[in-house]
């Protein structure tokens, strides 16, 4: 039997409020940045396309409070040379997961 727990008005939501984009879908992201390493020259002039579409997936993946400041650093490190293996959505994805998993380890051992 589940067990509905009301929240009062004046508390912040909880990251468990949030919904979890799936890490099959981060790790696609990241791999279709990263894939501009296989056209040399091209590759870096395609990301100055790519740029602003993933920073918008972003955003829109992990919301806007915190998938504002992601989202910039996400166009950052799509736009700039050499930046393009950094796996910004399976990192996010990861905080998320594990903050999660704290937050559930927090309210289990409150009960």
């Amino acid at each position: 039997m589940k067990t509905l727990f009301l929240k009062p008005s004046g508390l912040k939501p909880t990251i468990q409020d949030q919904p979890l984009p799936s890490l099959a879908a981060c790790l696609v992201m990241d791999l279709l940045g990263y894939a501009s390493y296989a056209i040399p020259i091209l590759g870096e002039l395609l990301d100055l396309a790519w740029a602003p579409i993933s920073a918008l997936i972003y955003l829109k993946m992990f919301g806007f409070k915190k998938g504002l400041f992601g989202g910039m650093f996400n166009f950052v490190e799509e736009i700039l040379p050499g930046l393009d293996f950094i796996p910004t959505f399976t990192i996010t994805w990861c905080i998320y997961y594990f903050k999660r998993k704290k937050e559930n380890f927090q309210l289990q051992t409150i009960r």
